[in-house]
Order: C-alpha cells, then sequence, then structure tokens
C-alpha cells in the first residue's frame, strides 16, 4: 500500500509541476509547445535539482542560489528564448504550482504535497 501511494504523490506531484511549466511556456514563450513536453521538463529539473542539491544543497545561501540557477537552466535548455524567458517560465511555473497545490490541499482536502519538478512549491 505504501508503494501505491508514493507512485500516486510522484505522479500528482510531477503532473502539478508541469502544469505549471505547461503555463509558464504558454503565457512566457507564447507558443504551443504541448504538455507531455512540459511533463518532461518538469522530471529533467526534479531529477538534475536532486542531483545538484546532494552535493552543493547544503551550502549556506549559494547552495540553494545554485540549485534555482540550475533549475533555470534546465528549462532555458528545454525552451527557446534565453535566461530570461526561462526565469519568467520558472515564475510563473512556481505560482501556479503553489496555487494549485494550494486548491488541492484545501478544496479537495488533500495533504501537503510539493511540486515535482519546481523548487520551492
Amino acid at each position: 500500500m505504501a508503494l501505491a501511494t508514493s507512485l500516486i504523490v510522484f505522479v500528482v506531484s510531477l503532473l502539478v509541476g508541469a502544469a505549471g511549466i505547461y503555463a509558464g511556456v504558454q503565457l512566457v514563450v507564447d507558443r504551443s509547445v504541448g504538455f507531455i513536453n512540459a511533463v518532461i521538463t518538469a522530471l529533467l529539473g526534479a531529477i538534475v535539482y536532486g542531483v545538484v542539491s546532494f552535493f552543493i544543497g547544503g551550502i549556506p545561501v549559494i547552495g540553494p542560489l545554485l540549485l534555482l540557477l540550475v533549475w533555470i537552466g534546465v528549462i532555458n535548455f528545454r525552451y527557446p528564448g534565453g535566461w530570461g524567458t526561462a526565469i519568467g517560465i520558472g515564475l510563473v511555473a512556481w505560482i501556479v504550482a503553489l496555487v494549485i497545490m494550494y486548491l488541492l490541499v484545501t478544496v479537495l482536502g488533500i495533504g501537503s504535497l510539493t511540486a515535482l519538478g519546481v523548487p520551492g512549491a
């Protein structure tokens, strides 16, 4: 049962993160790139974030800033427009993921969630 619960949490978290990234791309890049690309970006972002976090995440102040830079780098790698566009996509993704999680927790009563592929959300 614990494995099934973990799998459900993983999938929901991934979809929330992907929804945030998808919304960010739609608003900032103004181009249809597909939800699957957002899912792949969220998954890649989470993997890269996790690996880099293992090595530098514990460094006070600098660690979290470098992790954010790495996550934005993944977005920059996956979508056109450069670093400014990637920062915009990341900001929209973060806001959208927080709103979705707030709604899931308050309206549906689902426990605490995080958005996989969106740091801090």
